[in-house]
Order: C-alpha cells, then structure tokens, then sequence
C-alpha cells in the first residue's frame, strides 16, 4: 500500500503498471482548480476525496472509474499547525499573500515583486508570504526577494517549512490575497475576507476554474491592490454566504470523523 498526497506519485504506477502496491490518493486540496482528467489518475487503485461534489467532478473527467471514497476534508483535523501567536510580536491583523506557482496561474511574475515591496512598507498588517512550495523550482530567484524583507519584524516569510503545507497559514489569516491557488479553498473553512489577483486581465467569469473568485473582490490593476485590501474587511459581508456555501461543497465534511473515514478506506484496501 502506498498513500500520497499529490499525484506526481502516481507517476509510479504510470510508468511501472505492473507494481503489486496499491496507490491511494489523498486529497491535499480542493476547489475548481483541479486536474481531474490528468492519465496518472487512472493508476490510482482509490482516491479519497473530501466532498461528494469532488468525486462526482473526478468521475466525470472520465480517468477513475468508480475508484472515489468520499472521506471529507483530512486535513482539517490537523493539530500540530504553528499557532498565529508564534508568528509576530506584535498582535495585527494577519494579510496571507500565496501565490500560484504556475506562471499562467499566477500573480507572482506580473504582480509578485511590488506586492511584496507594498506589504514591507506598511506596518497597519502583519504579513505572511508563503506561496506554493513549488514556486521556487520554477523562479529560484524568490529566495533573494523574500531574504531581503524577512528581517522585517511585521513580515514573515516561508518557503520551506512543513507549516506551508499543514494549514498553519491559512488557519492564521485574517486577509487572503492571492491568485488561484487551492488554499484559500482550506482557508475558507471559517468564512473571512480575500481580494484575489487578476495579474493577466482574463474574463474569469467565463472560465471553469475559478469558481472561488466569487468569493472576495477581484482586482484587475496593481495599483488597486492597497486600497482594496484596507476595505476588505468592511467589504466582507457580501461576500459570507458565497464563502460559507462554496467550502461546504468543496470540502464536505471537516470534523474529526474524516480521517477515520479515510483510515478505514486504507484498512479496507489492505483487506483489514
């Protein structure tokens, strides 16, 4: 038995289909962005997913048969996530800026370097910059930029740590900024403020993958960015419903019943 968490494993069973191991998939994420027909998803032996309308998504993009187990979110029972009281001497409200590693994606390459020289200006919020793990595989020179305001005590960056990955951030937040990456889906999960960034002027709204968009203010122009994140607080209200109702079908269940959900699926699978 193999359990992973993203799907560049299931290269494995991809490439050697004659493996006796079994691979399970576990969800890391969830949202409207989400490669469900992708072939490596046909080598997975079982994919827990954490809501109904994720698995009825990934049975129609036509790769996994009947292979889906509907757990609910795993991930959020986690409970060794860096507490937001750790992160900052001074108490502030919490901006999270994660951009999307993929450059058509992402904020980061149009948007990326002046964000962050915005948010060491100011000193109104703490700020945490955490983008996708894998942003620095495709712009390495991240490293330097993030160095140069780490110093800064209203400013913390992270590219490396396991709390960029287990719902540390998201769980601090009190504003997420950011372009289309999966964690504002997890951050959703308590209903609060997000200004999403359109740093290549698409028509969002007629494309299937940004469903979550219509959660928050969406800014076209760079020179909007500051403005909108001060009235993004006040801004909220119209904006709760949507948040609350989006996470709901996307995450699904989110208590401590989900990872015995998927505990019991694995056990299954071995034919315990």
């Amino acid at each position: 038995m193999v359990v992973c968490a993203e799907q560049t494993s299931l290269w494995i069973p991809t490439a050697f289909p004659f493996l006796r191991q079994r691979f399970i998939i576990t969800a890391h994420g969830a949202g409207s962005i989400n490669d469900r027909i992708d072939r490596r998803r046909s080598h997975a032996w079982l994919h827990l997913l954490p809501s109904q309308l994720e698995a009825d998504e990934m049975v129609k993009g036509g790769r996994v048969g009947s292979r889906v187990a509907v757990t609910g979110y795993v991930k959020a029972s986690f409970r060794g996530r860096t507490d937001r009281s750790a992160l900052f001497a001074t108490d502030r409200p919490i901006i999270l800026y994660t951009p999307h590693w993929q450059q058509y994606r992402s904020s980061w390459w149009a948007w990326g370097r002046e964000i962050v020289g915005m948010l060491a200006a100011q000193d109104r919020y703490n700020v945490i910059i955490a983008p996708h793990q894998r942003l620095v595989e495709k712009d390495p020179a991240i490293r330097e930029v993030l160095a140069s305001v780490a110093h800064l005590p209203h400013v913390h960056t992270d590219l490396d740590s396991f709390a960029m990955v287990d719902g540390s951030y998201t769980a601090a937040a009190d504003i997420y900024l950011g372009d289309t990456s999966s964690q504002v889906v997890e951050y959703l999960m308590r209903p609060r403020p997000c200004v999403f960034l359109n740093a290549q002027g698409i028509d969002w709204r007629a494309t299937d993958d940004h469903g979550f968009w219509e959660c928050g203010e969406v800014i076209a122009s760079l020179a909007d960015v500051p403005a909108a994140i001060d009235r993004a607080a006040e801004a909220h209200p119209r904006f709760v419903q949507t948040q609350h109702d989006f996470a709901e079908q996307a995450l699904g269940d989110v208590g401590h019943e989900a990872p015995r959900r998927a505990a019991r699926r694995v056990m299954e699978a071995a034919g315990l």
